[in-house]
């Protein structure tokens, strides 16, 4: 009966859906933002969301994505590289949108937030908090010169798995069991000089900066790979890394506009 349990657990696992980081990269994105807030801007970022915490919806946009009202995002969530592993204007499809595009017009709308209701307001603090998150994630950075739909084999596993759903949670869930409070209290550990060279910038800056970080994704996991432990001891550092600058990225664009 153990065997039979474990198997359903893990073919679940395996069929899950591929959304940018899973709730437990986003909502640690959102912690390490939140601890890097002025306390002032996270007094008004709260009362436009309701009373919740950067934290509470960091994974809103994954929510509602579907939805007949926010259908109009479903192709926010990536964003493309050129050869030169740089996010252009000229890669922009404007009947899809994408994570740069969506994180822009947000960014935008915020500029002049006290003009907008309450509701534009919130919506939009929704839209940044969860774009900062997903343009960090490797399987999130669309790269035109790399074949980027294939599956691979986690470790122990029999069944295939997309490897864009392997970047988004499943590397994760096999080696980080802990809350977003815990796991971000562990990567939030740099000092103010490494902090302002990461935020240095603008989000088209932050999307080249990840393109070329997240590159080795393509030696690290090569199509119908039996991945093992080695995959994963060298996979979670830079999921690691992508996660640590994308909170504090956020927290610049947060504190910056508010």
């Amino acid at each position: 009966m153990k065997k039979i349990i474990i198997s359903i657990l893990v073919s679940l696992f395996m069929c899950g859906p591929a959304f940018g980081w899973g709730r437990e990269g986003h909502e640690t994105v959102a912690k390490i933002a939140e601890n890097h807030l002025k306390p002032s801007v996270k007094k008004k970022i709260e009362k436009y969301l309701g009373g919740h915490s950067i934290v509470y919806v960091a994974k809103w946009m994954d929510d509602y994505r579907h939805t007949p009202e926010y259908k109009f995002t479903t192709n926010w969530h990536t964003a493309p590289v050129n050869e030169a592993l740089e996010y252009q204007d000229s890669l922009l499809n404007p009947k899809k949108g994408n994570a740069v595009y969506g994180l822009e017009q947000a960014i935008d709308a915020l500029e002049n937030y006290k003009e907008l209701s309450d509701s534009a307001v919130a919506v939009n603090i929704k839209y940044i908090v969860h774009l900062v998150g997903d343009m960090h994630c490797p399987a999130h950075v669309k790269y035109t010169t790399h074949n980027m739909k294939y599956d691979v084999y986690m470790p122990k596993s029999k069944t295939p798995l997309y490897v864009h759903s392997a970047w988004d949670y499943a590397i994760i869930q096999m080696c980080r069991i802990c809350s977003s409070t815990e796991w971000a209290e562990e990567l939030d550990n740099i000092d103010r000089k490494a902090a302002k060279a990461i935020v240095a910038g603008s989000p088209r800056d932050w999307m080249h900066d990840s393109a070329v970080r997240c590159e080795v994704q393509f030696d690290l996991a090569k199509p119908d790979q039996k991945l093992d432990q080695d995959f994963l001891n060298a996979a979670m550092p830079l999921i690691e890394t992508q996660i640590l600058y994308a909170g504090y990225r956020l927290a610049a664009v947060l504190n910056s506009l508010f």
